[in-house]
C-alpha cells in the first residue's frame, strides 16, 4: 500500500492485475473528518488525471475532496458507501475504498509513500 500526502491510499490489485490500483483514505484522514455521513463516487469509465478531483467525503465536521492519487480510469465503485458511508470510518483501509483505477502512467507510483514513510509524513 503507498500514501499520498493528501492522506489517499493506493494499493495494487493481488492477483498480479498491477494497472488496476484500489484506493481510499489513510485511518488519520478518517479519524479526523469525524463521523463520514456522505459519500459522492465517481463515474465508472470517467478518466482523471493525477491530482484531480474525483470523489467527494461529508462528515459532521466538514466536506473533502478525495483526489486522484494517479492517472487513470474509474473501473469500479464502492456501492456500499452510498447506503453505509460509516463504513470510511469503521474500516478506511479495508471496506470504506472509494474506488478503482486503471492506471494510466504507474510511474506516478514512483513519488508515494510507504506505510513507514506515512508515518514519519504524520509525525513532522
Amino acid at each position: 500500500m503507498k500514501y499520498t500526502e493528501d492522506h489517499e491510499w493506493i494499493r495494487l490489485a493481488k492477483d498480479g492485475d498491477s494497472d488496476i490500483a484500489t484506493i481510499g483514505i489513510s485511518a488519520h484522514a478518517a479519524e479526523q473528518l469525524g463521523d463520514v455521513v456522505f459519500v459522492e463516487l465517481p463515474d465508472i469509465d470517467a478518466e482523471f488525471d493525477k491530482g484531480d478531483d474525483v470523489a467527494v467525503v461529508e462528515s459532521v465536521k466538514a466536506a473533502s475532496e478525495i483526489y486522484a492519487p494517479i492517472s487513470g480510469t474509474i473501473t469500479a465503485v464502492n456501492g456500499t458507501l452510498e447506503d453505509a458511508p460509516e463504513t470510511v470510518n469503521a474500516a478506511p483501509e479495508a471496506g470504506g475504498w472509494f474506488f478503482k483505477m486503471k492506471i494510466t502512467d504507474a510511474s506516478e507510483l514512483d513519488g508515494m509513500m510507504d506505510a513507514d514513510a506515512y508515518k514519519k509524513f504524520l509525525e513532522d
